[in-house]
């Protein structure tokens, strides 16, 4: 792991393909991930650096004082920000919250960017009510209602959903529960055309989190957007089916 200090934490993240060409990419994983979701997006490397991060309260990087909603939703940007500072890297693809976290960079920070690849996400994130009662007060069901199928995933096998769900309760129920509020209370719709470089917007068929439906609308409200299904997956598209995930955005890249 390298690791970047900056607002007086440190955040960690693994990079592959260091010495690549291309414009290199930042990948900000989802609520309760880590960096570790993106090892499936190795073989990109061979074109571009791939930098993948963790939030702060992630994996191996340090937590922030940060309430769920915008305070966090910035500090999870001035994360992506330090790394792609640190990597010269100019598109961010991030998942879920990721993609959240990477629109409000392209919105609201004075970062040179070249592309965004947006998956599992959406302009506006409402998360079901009893989702964030049970985040709160039962963990444990959270996290059984997010692994059923065609949440996160669509078919699965036990090793990899039974990785996802350790790598929520590593994060520990506050920090997961922060996640979820940020995504929440997040809404760029009637703001998307202030994102000036091409988009991507990447969904799982099969996706019941963020739907297709809010996919397209990314596609057709930012100036630039395109729209890629990825077929047999679920919200994770990254992890269960990386070799589609890869070709759409490799097929991206090469439209830049």
């Amino acid at each position: 792991m390298n690791t970047i200090e900056h607002h007086g934490r440190r955040t960690a993240y693994r990079i592959r393909g260091a010495d690549a060409g291309g414009p290199g990419l930042v990948c900000v994983h989802g609520s309760g991930g880590s960096s570790e979701v993106w090892t499936g997006q190795s073989p990109l490397a061979r074109r571009t650096a791939v930098a993948a991060l963790d939030l702060s309260g992630h994996g191996e990087s340090d937590d922030v004082d940060a309430t769920g909603g915008p305070d966090a939703l910035e500090a999870y940007a001035d994360d992506v920000v330090a790394v792609a500072e640190a990597t010269g890297a100019t598109v961010l693809v991030g998942t879920s919250l990721g993609g959240a976290v990477a629109m409000w960079v392209a919105l609201e920070r004075d970062l040179h960017l070249d592309g965004l690849v947006l998956a599992g996400t959406g302009a506006k994130l409402t998360v079901l009510d009893d989702l964030l009662v049970w985040l709160r007060d039962d963990f444990d069901r959270a996290i059984e209602f997010l692994h059923a199928p065609d949440r996160l995933f669509h078919d699965a096998d036990e090793e990899t959903l039974e990785r996802s769900r350790e790598s929520m309760r590593d994060a520990g129920r506050a920090v997961v529960e922060r996640d979820f509020r940020t995504c929440h209370e997040f809404d760029v719709r009637g703001r998307l055309d202030g994102i000036e470089v091409p988009a991507l917007a990447v969904v799982g068929e099969h996706d019941a989190l963020t739907p297709p439906p809010y996919h397209e609308y990314l596609a057709d409200e930012i100036p630039d957007g395109d729209l890629a299904v990825v077929d047999d997956a679920a919200h994770l598209t990254m992890i269960e089916r990386p070799d589609a995930f890869n070709d759409a955005v490799e097929t991206f890249l090469d439209g830049l």
